[in-house]
């Protein structure tokens, strides 16, 4: 839960370099929060009222850690264009947030792992 607050935190920061643990903890907390969310909309009959919200609430820090993602591989933010790339673009994109950051510091800051050992 730390790691999710703390994208939550720098919710508009987007410079620096992020973590795949970072990453994936994120996204996946914010999945679970997302499909809880649409379940108790459907029981309560509310047409994705709920959803909707936390969707939007997590639209910025969504983006930030994963330009600060693409920064840690070395790629610059313009690579989430790639998504326009019907099927392809997404499967690139999910390769690059699963690649090992670069080792030592690279031009977006210092190694994020090195800083937490």
């Amino acid at each position: 839960m730390g790691w999710y607050l703390t994208v939550i935190r720098q919710y508009v920061v987007f410079s620096g370099r992020s973590r795949r643990q970072e990453y994936w903890i994120f996204t996946l907390i914010s999945t679970i929060i997302s499909i809880a969310l649409s379940v108790v909309d459907g029981i309560a009959g509310n047409p994705g009222i709920l959803q909707g919200i936390y969707a939007l609430a997590v639209v910025l820090p969504s983006l930030g850690v994963g330009i600060r993602r693409l920064h840690d591989t070395g790629r610059s933010a313009w690579w989430l264009l790639i998504v326009l790339v019907p099927i392809l673009g997404w499967i690139a994109l999910i390769v690059f947030y699963a690649t090992d950051g670069e080792p030592g510091e690279n031009r977006y800051g210092p190694n994020p792992k090195a800083e937490v050992a």
